[in-house]
């Protein structure tokens, strides 16, 4: 497998936000979202196979594990990845981008899927069979970037039960919008939604690889 980078920090969204964590990140992606923090996860990385991988893990002392990318289901050998770590009794999400069948990923672990808005021009390659695959274990991303951003959002909740199926989140792309005008809408919508930010963002300078 690829991996650009192997390190440990908190964890900086979804639910398990502020929770010690050790990331993989998978070299590779085949989407090219406008608001991307991590471009140079899309080729730069070093050959290591998932003995090695295991290894570096270990030696973090976490419990907790994020397998991300890039697009980490861009790797093949990412699900038998994903199940080694479930077998050594690691917590493990699974951060995908929402476009490729996420059905190979093992039944415990936790999947993380991002519903890509209008404004990350990538809309339109969602995998939305996806939604029949996830349970009240998983969590679905959107990243707001714009009143519309907001509105398309909440007619996809809408219209596939989302706060029904599993946890929904909402965040915002960084330096695109006022993260409270979005609460302020949450709150007037009464949406069933939990607001995130990238706590990693706040705590260290936002271009910081590694953390």
């Amino acid at each position: 497998m690829k991996i650009n980078e192997i390190f440990k920090s908190i964890q900086g969204e979804t639910s398990y936000a502020g929770l010690p964590c050790t990331f993989i990140r998978i070299t590779g992606c085949n989407l090219r979202c406008n608001y991307c923090d991590t471009i140079y996860a899309y080729e730069e990385g070093t050959e290591m196979s998932i003995d090695s991988i295991l290894e570096n893990i270990d030696s973090f002392k976490s419990r907790l594990v994020c397998v991300t990318g890039g697009e980490p289901l861009s790797d093949k050998d990412a699900p038998s990845l994903v199940k080694k770590l479930l077998n050594k009794n690691y917590t493990v999400l699974v951060e995908t981008n929402g476009s490729y069948d996420i059905g190979s990923i093992p039944q415990k672990a936790v999947k993380i899927m991002d519903i890509k808005c209008p404004d990350s021009n990538m809309s339109r390659l969602m995998h939305w069979q996806n939604i029949n695959h996830l349970t009240k274990l998983d969590e679905v991303k959107f990243i707001i970037s714009s009143r519309r951003d907001y509105e398309w959002a909440k007619e996809i909740i809408r219209k596939y039960g989302l706060s029904e199926i599993t946890n929904v989140l909402i965040g915002t792309a960084f330096g695109t919008i006022s993260s409270r005008t979005v609460v302020q809408w949450i709150l007037e919508d009464n949406l069933d939604v939990r607001f995130q930010l990238q706590l990693h963002k706040y705590i260290w300078e936002p271009q910081t690889k590694g953390v």
